[in-house]
Order: structure tokens, then sequence, then C-alpha cells
């Protein structure tokens, strides 16, 4: 399939891996930190409530195809350390600490975490999340706006010029259902485009009535019990890593997010619902029900990959240890950032500790 971008056209699959890269930076708590500062400057989004309308498609495909179901099961029971989103951490001579896979949303179910993690959290000394600088989101957006060039086109580029009619119309009409003006967009990047629309009217109407997001909820309890709260990265390096990857990258995965339109709905409710359960090796092979394999996209993903899952996880791992070694703590970061080979959990094993998955 050919999509023409203003003068230029991109062959993509329609969807190919695209929606993957969509999906996985969706979950940067960057994003959920800029759709808050964005929604600041639209008050109508939180003017009524919006309820929430996806399907869990894995549901439907268990019903429709069992045989493709049961291989999305297969695929998701393969991913190592694929199962459960709270595990505890030890090593030989300290207390032990604990980690939770989070999702960057606002839905009460996920807000309200499992009882053992709750427990975890509360009797923690020390709180490590993705950024500690979404305690303050006034502060947070006063740094990202330190590095204008890598949100917005700095060379008068705006999104209409980059977009056909029709993929125009389109975002216009998506935004608006999200409360938001294109003009407040029309100069940004494609990805932080993107990370509006990828997430359902039902959790675009929360967070404008100021609904934290899990890991914010996490951190700020923690501030109001004493605690003290330690971040892994900051937004500003969340961000370099987006901006990184090229533009045309991002307007393909502005592009397929448009085009899903409602999907979108479902392909989130079904990601909670695994989140919920659980099953987050599951995830990727969910996605790919939507999504199939693309091999012309295979090098953009392989560097998708690299910069953004892999990389930030070592970072994360490096910087956690140190304060893991004083034991006792309550670490929350991105679900997704935890299985896999290269995953959170098994660098951490890497540098001596255990970590085992807790029912």
């Amino acid at each position: 399939m050919t999509i023409s971008i203003g003068h230029r056209s991109l062959s993509i699959a329609s969807p190919g891996n695209i929606l993957l890269w969509l999906i996985a930076a969706f979950h940067m708590l960057l994003a959920a930190t800029l759709i808050a500062v964005l929604l600041s400057v639209s008050p109508a989004a939180a003017a009524d409530d919006v309820a929430c309308t996806g399907r869990n498609i894995l549901t439907d495909l268990k019903q429709s195809d069992p045989a493709r179901y049961a291989e999305v099961v297969k695929e998701g029971d393969a991913v190592p350390n694929g199962k459960g989103i709270f595990w505890k951490i030890e090593k030989q001579g300290i207390a032990p600490s604990w980690l939770l896979g989070s999702m960057h949303v606002t839905d009460p179910r996920v807000l309200n975490l499992p009882p053992r993690a709750q427990a975890a959290h509360d009797a923690a000394n020390t709180i490590i999340i993705e950024s500690d600088e979404i305690l303050d989101e006034k502060k947070a957006s006063a740094a990202l706006l330190m590095r204008p060039e890598l949100m917005m086109f700095t060379d008068g580029t705006t999104i209409e010029k980059l977009l056909s009619h029709e993929d125009y119309a389109r975002l216009e009409q998506g935004l608006k259902e999200r409360g938001i003006p294109l003009a407040a967009v029309s100069r940004m990047r494609p990805w932080m485009i993107s990370s509006v629309v990828a997430l359902p009217g039902c959790e675009m109407a929360r967070k404008a009535k100021g609904v934290q997001f899990l890991d914010q909820k996490i951190a700020t309890d923690a501030i109001a019990s004493g605690k003290q709260v330690k971040g892994l990265e900051t937004l500003a390096e969340q961000l370099q890593a987006m901006a990184e990857l090229p533009t045309d990258f991002h307007l393909k995965s502005l592009i397929e997010t448009l085009a899903l339109g409602s999907k979108m709905n479902d392909v989130v409710e079904t990601m909670t619902d695994l989140y919920l359960s659980g099953d987050i090796g599951m995830t990727i092979p969910m996605l790919k029900t939507v999504s199939p394999d693309n091999k012309d996209d295979d090098g953009d993903y392989a560097a998708f990959e690299q910069r953004i899952i892999l990389v930030r996880n070592k970072v994360m791992a490096e910087r956690a240890a140190p304060i893991l070694a004083n034991g006792n703590v309550f670490m929350a970061v991105g679900a997704l950032h935890l299985p896999g080979e290269g995953g959170v959990i098994e660098l951490l094993r890497k540098q001596g500790f255990t970590v085992t998955a807790v029912n």
C-alpha cells in the first residue's frame, strides 16, 4: 500500500508493524506527560464524561478463529518473564525490594493496585519510577520546553504540509473528538500527535479532569507518606530517544493510527485486560493480530526496538541497581520493559539479584 505524505509517498503495510511501534511508544511516560500539557490548554476536553467503548480483541478472536487465538497464547507463553506484573527482588544481606510493571493510564482498574503490591508500596522506604519529574507537571513542562526543536518543527513545517488532505481531515476529526484544537498541535512532531490520537476518548477525558495516571499516583502517594522518590530517566532523555527516530517513521505511525480510528479503543482495552491478568507476554502477539508482520519494515522496527526499548531497559536497570542495593524499595516502570531476554527483569538478574514473580 502506498500512502501520500504531502508531496511524497511511503510504501507501508496496511496495517503493518508500525502499529506495534506506536503502542510501545504510547506506553512511554513522556507521552502521558505531554498529553497532560496539551490538555492544560484545552479545557473543552473535560466538559463531559466519555464512556469507554473498547472490546477485547482476543475474546472475539477466540470465538472467530480458535486456531489463531491458540497461536497468540503459545507465542505469549514463550516470552521470558511474560507472566505477572509484580515481582520480588532479592539479594543476600539486604531487605527485599519489589518491582511493579505499570501502565501510564488513568483507568480506575489499573489505579487499584493488587493488595500485595499496595502493601509493598506502603512499607517501602524508597519509591523508584521512570521519571520523578512527573511530580510537578509545570516544572516538567518547563524542562521540556528548553528543547523545543525535539518536540516541534522550528523551520515553519506544519503537520498539514506532511499529510494528505484525507489524512489531515482524519486528524482534525480525531483531535476534535478528544477536545484538542488542531491549532494546538499543528507544529508538533508526528509522534507527539500520535500519542494523543492513540488514546481512547475516555482516557483523554479523565486526564483532562486531572485524574493522575498510575505512575503519578504511586509517586504522589509516596511523597504524601514522607517517602523518598527517585527517577531513572529524565523526560528530556525520553524526548531525545523519540526524536532520534526519522520523521518518516513517525508519520507512518500517525497515519496508521488515524486509519484505525475507533479500532484503537479495542487495542487499548485488550492491552488493559492483559495487564490486569498479568499476561504481559501476550501483548505483542495480540498486536500482531491487528497488525500483521511486514518484512519491509523490519529494519525500522529493529532500530525502534534498540533505541526505545532495549537501550532504555539497560539505563533503567543500571540506574536502579545502586538504589536497590539499599533494600526495601518499591520500583514501578512500564510493564512492557519487564519481559524478554533484554527486559529489566533479566538485566537485574545479571546484576546478581534474584527476581521472582509474585502471584
